[in-house]
């Protein structure tokens, strides 16, 4: 299959497939006389991988070492479930980030009349860096 076939049966956009082959992550794909790339099955299967490694949001690092202990049948189960929990706690720590912005903002705009005048607790904030120690705007 050519490469818009192989897009459409992975779900990964043509760009990103030259992109994946060109890091590797891919293997090039053979090319016809006329300089065409053509794909097979496992190359699709290999796309499908990628794209649900990326969704669950692996780097491209992560993904080439999953990538590797899958074609590995020896492979032992241990280290791809290791890989797998240590990124669910790089995923939780960003979501505790993520949390703790959103609680800020909250009270930041809790603090906000909203209203016609200039003075705004949001911009004061941001324009100080966070660091008014006398505002309890920074709850975590």
């Amino acid at each position: 299959m050519n490469i818009g076939e192989a897009a459409a049966a992975s779900g990964v956009s043509a760009k990103m497939i030259r992109h994946y082959e060109s890091i590797g992550l891919l293997t090039a794909a053979p090319r016809s006389a006329a300089g065409y790339r053509h794909y097979a099955g496992r190359d699709v299967e290999t796309l499908r991988f990628i794209r649900r490694s990326r969704d669950l949001g692996f780097s491209l690092d992560a993904i080439s070492g999953l990538l590797d202990l899958w074609r590995d049948r020896r492979r032992a189960s241990a280290e791809v479930k290791q890989m797998a929990l240590a990124h669910v706690e790089t995923l939780e720590a960003k979501i505790a980030e993520l949390q703790a912005m959103a609680r800020t903002l909250h009270h930041l705009a809790d603090a906000c009349h909203g209203d016609d005048r200039p003075d705004c607790p949001i911009l004061d904030d941001l324009a100080r860096g966070g660091q008014d120690e006398a505002c309890a705007c920074h709850i975590e």
